[in-house]
């Protein structure tokens, strides 16, 4: 293993374990989801396919290139299936260091209902965007999921939904995009609680949505107040 990847594959391996235990990854024998780090402007670690992150180690974190070829990685498996994503995040936003992938439970309801959670807290909205939008379902590890993420957070939102599959969080480093991911469950959970009160959701008004684009125009990657 090449040591001068290595802090990043620790990133990587760590903050995918700390997802799985918390629940984010929807079980936590399971291996779904992904987490990566951009190395450089042509390079990423990233979560290896069909491993436990509870038996994971630093070696088994892959080392891709934007066009998808592997660098360095354990012989007999595979990046995830997801890394096209990934990838094609991290052409289309240069200022991105890290993004998450998970299956978490309340950004997942909002996935499967096809619906898209409006501003309602001004801090979620610095650092995610004044509107989390649901991409368009395509089937796993497709090109064309790539695209339909890609579509979403081009303009410079830090999360989105995907339409019967999860949520993708990104951030100008690894932390960041896992706080993300904590904050859209924060307001999944919020505003599925609120929903089922039957009364009306108070989004916030629209002269604190026009203040919070302005802001979050300079710095996309933004970590809110």
């Amino acid at each position: 293993m090449d040591e001068k990847y290595l802090k990043y594959k620790k990133e990587v391996r760590l903050s995918a374990l700390w997802l799985s235990e918390h629940g984010y990854f929807g079980s936590l024998r399971g291996s779904g989801g992904n987490v990566s780090v951009r190395i450089d402007a042509d390079l990423m670690a990233i979560t290896p396919s069909g491993v436990r992150y509870s038996e994971m180690t630093d070696e088994d974190i892959f080392v891709v290139g934007l066009d998808l070829a592997v660098i360095e990685g354990k012989q007999g498996r595979k990046p995830s299936i997801e890394a096209e994503m990934h990838s094609v995040i991290y052409r289309v936003r240069p200022e991105v260091k890290a993004v998450v992938h998970t299956h978490q439970t309340y950004g997942s309801v909002f996935s499967i209902i096809n619906t898209s959670i409006p501003a309602l807290f001004d801090e979620v909205a610095l650092s995610l965007g004044t509107t989390i939008e649901v991409a368009p379902y395509a089937f796993s590890g497709t090109p064309e999921l790539a695209r339909n993420v890609e579509a979403k957070l081009a303009g410079g939102a830090n999360a989105c939904i995907i339409q019967n599959h999860g949520i993708v969080a990104v951030g100008a480093s690894v932390d960041q995009a896992v706080l993300n991911a904590e904050l859209l469950e924060k307001v999944a959970h919020i505003y599925y609680l609120a929903l089922s009160s039957g009364k009306q959701v108070g989004e916030l008004p629209p002269e604190s949505v026009r203040l919070i684009e302005m802001i979050r125009k300079p710095d996309s990657t933004g970590s809110g107040k």
